[in-house]
């Protein structure tokens, strides 16, 4: 059985955990309040960028932009996997980097260029021994996300306008709340047109929108920028689904302590009251031994 000092010293232990845990649940949670605004900001942006971009697809009729035609065999497949910086987040970082794994494996044995966004990401290729021609943070403290996504951007363009690679993949964990971050993965280039995005109130606000000089070289213009924030976008949410899932671990690492610090205490004040009661008998015995000698 543990002495009284070494519980005290456990205690002790777990109390100057709890204070760090504490400490890190309200950081979390000053940050996710900005980080989730900025990502309902850019979400909205980002869907409608991509129902333009449908319908210019739709309108523009036969246009030559390699991001529009099937891939070639041959080219590699560059996955960008998102993660977020740091850690004590849970799963969060894992289960992106599990799919990112499922993802490629779905591929069949397809040559596959990482392109990790994100200290985690880069760990994890580094881990999974792939090769990474480029990688980035994804919350560096000298730059603005929005010129790091640029950065990305730029990187998987010139990759692909050299034929290095034939299809970017994008791997992220998608915010469905403050509990739940699902990884997914989805393709970027080449562009797919999404089914079932004609119709509503936004098809027939587009369908009178008339394109200068005409839907083919708006489409050429929009595409750079639609990778671009689409990617920045995804760094948003990857942000604010990781301070989601820190304020969560961290809360219930707090708690965690809490439990095991009352159930240590309980069994330190057993075990300083079994020490006094045994000095007490072995007083007791003492004097009753003096005055048995005495006699």
């Amino acid at each position: 059985m543990p002495s009284v000092r070494d519980l005290r010293d456990r205690i002790k232990s777990l109390k100057n955990t709890q204070q760090i845990t504490k400490a890190m649940k309200q950081v979390a949670a000053a940050r996710i309040r900005r980080a989730e605004a900025a990502m309902r900001a850019a979400r909205p942006y980002a869907e409608r960028m991509r129902f333009m971009l449908d319908e210019l697809v739709e309108k523009g009729g036969k246009v030559d932009h390699p991001w529009l035609q099937p891939p070639v065999a041959g080219k590699s497949l560059a996955v960008v996997l998102l993660t977020a910086d740091k850690g004590l987040a849970g799963a969060f970082n894992a289960n992106t980097v599990r799919e990112a794994e499922r993802f490629v494996r779905s591929r069949g044995g397809e040559s596959v260029l990482w392109y990790p966004v994100g200290t985690k990401a880069i760990q994890a290729v580094r881990r999974l021994r792939g090769e990474a021609p480029a990688q980035w943070l994804l919350a560096p403290k000298d730059l603005p996300m929005v010129e790091q996504a640029r950065k990305v951007a730029q990187r998987l363009t010139s990759d692909f306008a050299e034929g290095r690679i034939g299809e970017i993949a994008l791997v992220r964990p998608r915010f469905i709340s403050m509990l739940t971050q699902r990884p997914e993965a989805a393709r970027l280039i080449p562009i797919e047109r999404k089914p079932g995005v004609s119709g509503g109130e936004g098809h027939a606000a587009l369908a009178s929108v008339e394109f200068e000089p005409d839907a083919a070289t708006v489409l050429s213009a929009l595409l750079p920028k639609y990778l671009a924030f689409t990617i920045f976008a995804a760094m948003q949410e990857t942000l604010a689904g990781f301070f989601a899932a820190q304020l969560l671990a961290m809360t219930n690492a707090t708690d965690n302590a809490g439990k095991l610090i009352e159930e240590l205490t309980v069994a330190m004040n057993s075990a300083r009251q079994a020490a006094i009661t045994k000095e007490i008998l072995e007083i007791a015995g003492g004097a009753e031994a003096l005055r048995a000698a005495g006699h």
